[in-house]
């Protein structure tokens, strides 16, 4: 089993610590808290780069190994980061467990290194018509960001 983590946090007081792990060659399970959010959907991405140099604008765009546009988790033209939205309740918390395929922690596309972001605003999955729906997903903001690395 591989296991990876990020901790995110923002100038802002937005925190967090997502876990990732993976068995053999099968889907890798994301789970995470986020605390300091406002309440409703906040789309929640893998991104291409492991940059913080800027804050979280230094992530790149979302990691997309397969050059196709941006979609929903259960679409099969989608960027491999894109991961759908997070609900947070109205305590502005949120836990959650997400199974993907597309997002491995080991081999050439692996996320290993590269970003997670939650951004500010709901993720219209490549449907809303915005002229950022197929790119991304006209999320909004980057709230928060941690780099995934390896855990022991």
């Amino acid at each position: 089993m591989v296991k990876a983590v990020a901790v995110l946090g923002s100038s802002e007081s937005v925190k967090g610590t997502i876990f990732f792990t993976q068995e053999g060659d099968g889907p890798t399970t994301v789970t995470g808290s986020l605390s300091g959010l406002k309440p409703g959907l906040h789309g929640f991405h893998v991104h291409a780069l492991g940059d913080t140099t800027n804050g979280c604008m230094s992530t790149g765009p979302h990691f997309n190994p397969a050059a196709k546009e941006h979609g929903a988790p259960e679409d099969e033209n989608r960027h491999a980061g894109d991961l759908g939205n997070v609900i947070v309740g109205d305590d502005g918390t949120v836990n959650f467990t997400i199974v993907d395929k597309q997002i491995p922690l080991v081999g050439p596309n692996s996320i290993i290194g590269r970003a997670v972001v939650v951004h500010g605003d709901p993720d219209d999955l490549g449907k809303g018509g915005h002229e950022l729906s197929k790119t991304t997903g006209n999320a909004g903001g980057r709230v928060a960001c941690g780099i995934i690395g390896l855990q022991g």
